[in-house]
C-alpha cells in the first residue's frame, strides 16, 4: 500500500512538472484551449468561427502560413475581441494577402491564432487549417 501511495504521489508530481515545463517552453503561463474554424471570403480575410476563447481576451492575433510554401508571407491581422462568436470576412484592415497557389495546385493554409490580454500577454493559442481552392 505504501508503494502504491508513493507511485501515485510521484505520478502526480511528474504530471505537474510536465505541465510546468510545457507552459514555460511555449511561453503561456495560463494555457487555455480554444478553437477556431474559418471559411474563405474571396480576396478578403476569412470569416472565423470561435469557441471557448478565454476570459480576459481583448485582442485576437491571426497569422496565415501556406504549409506548401511557408517562405511566402501572407501576413494576418489583429482584431478586438469583446466576446463575439465570429470574426467577419474582411476584418483585417491591412497586412493580409489571401491564398493564391499557382494554377492547378491546391495548397493547405494554416492560421495561428493568439488570444491576447490587455497587456499583450498570450492567454492561449490555437490553429485552424483549410485547403485552397476547395
Amino acid at each position: 500500500m505504501l508503494a502504491g501511495l508513493r507511485f501515485r504521489r510521484a505520478a502526480a508530481l511528474s504530471s505537474a512538472a510536465l505541465v510546468f515545463c510545457l507552459t514555460q517552453v511555449i511561453g503561456v503561463s495560463n494555457a487555455f484551449a480554444f478553437s477556431a474554424a474559418f471559411a474563405w471570403c474571396g480576396e478578403a480575410s476569412p470569416n472565423f468561427q470561435l469557441k471557448d476563447v478565454p476570459a480576459g481576451t481583448v485582442n485576437l492575433q491571426f497569422a496565415m502560413t501556406d504549409l506548401d510554401k511557408p517562405s511566402f508571407r501572407h501576413g494576418g491581422g489583429t482584431v478586438g475581441y469583446r466576446g463575439q462568436p465570429e470574426v467577419p470576412c474582411g476584418a483585417f484592415a491591412s497586412g493580409f494577402v489571401g491564398p493564391a497557389p499557382p494554377p492547378g495546385e491546391v495548397h493547405t493554409y494554416e492560421f495561428n491564432i493568439r488570444a491576447l490580454d490587455s497587456n499583450g500577454a498570450v492567454l492561449a493559442t490555437t490553429t485552424a487549417r483549410r485547403r485552397f481552392p476547395e
